[in-house]
């Protein structure tokens, strides 16, 4: 079983663990704070130095069950099983996924919160980018200085992003707290739910990186509106 460090703290940026076993194109450690990747947000990337000196790259990271796989691109065939490492996260790259997520989840807060039936239906994250798709007919093109600039008031302003662990009973007695499909089975199983609250504005049940207060993102900058039917509405945006 893998120690999910990015749970509790997503700026994590360096740890050091035991690697448990290694399969050759990857290891699992007994600690991780590498994020494997989902609900839009890409895996982490970075590196796992051997006694600070034998660096191995990490280009992709996994979760299965309850371990994390970390594969390698190794320049060497030292086996690591049993090995001490350190894992430091390309930050970077994970610095903008935060950033991009909360945006997404204050986005979508804010279209709840100011059109009553516009739902996100899915997103993704890039490096440079991220997409959000949207159930709301009426949503055009017009609208999007009104959201850009509805968003960009409300990273202004500063609020908290908090992360909290619930009971399942506390859980389901929180209205809209899993908003997709997946993530209402989810919560069936779970005994214990990780939300991520924007404090005053917003709780979604949720398991990647955040920043810690919305004045961090910046700003966002609209850059594409598709109407992809009536039921998906596509918005592009990137961060400014």
């Amino acid at each position: 079983m893998t120690e999910l460090l990015y749970l509790q703290d997503s700026y994590i940026k360096e740890f050091i663990a035991n690697v448990e076993k290694d399969f050759g194109d990857y290891v699992i450690l007994d600690k991780t704070a590498f994020y494997p990747g989902g609900g839009g947000q890409p895996n982490d990337e970075g590196w796992l130095f051997l006694n600070d000196k034998t660096a191995f790259e990490v280009i992709r990271v996994e979760k299965e069950e309850d371990v994390v796989r970390h594969f390698l691109k190794k320049s060497s065939d030292i086996n690591l099983s049993g090995k001490t490492v350190k894992g430091i996260i390309n930050w970077d790259k994970r610095y903008k996924y935060m950033k991009y997520h909360t945006a997404i989840h204050l986005l979508d807060a804010l279209l709840r919160k100011n059109y009553g039936k516009a739902f996100l239906t899915g997103g993704q994250i890039y490096v440079d980018k991220a997409r959000v798709d949207v159930d709301f007919p009426e949503m055009s093109k017009s609208m999007m200085p009104e959201i850009e600039k509805m968003v960009n008031n409300e990273i202004n302003n500063g609020r908290e992003v908090i992360v909290k662990f619930l009971s399942k009973k506390e859980a389901e007695s929180i209205p809209d707290l899993a908003r997709t499909k997946p993530g209402q089975e989810l919560l069936k199983k779970l005994e214990i739910v990780r939300v991520v609250e924007i404090v005053g504005l917003d709780m979604q049940m949720d398991g990647g990186t955040h920043v810690k207060n919305t004045k961090e993102i910046g700003a966002i900058k609209i850059t594409n509106f598709e109407n992809k039917g009536s039921h998906n509405k596509r918005i592009e945006f990137v961060l400014a």
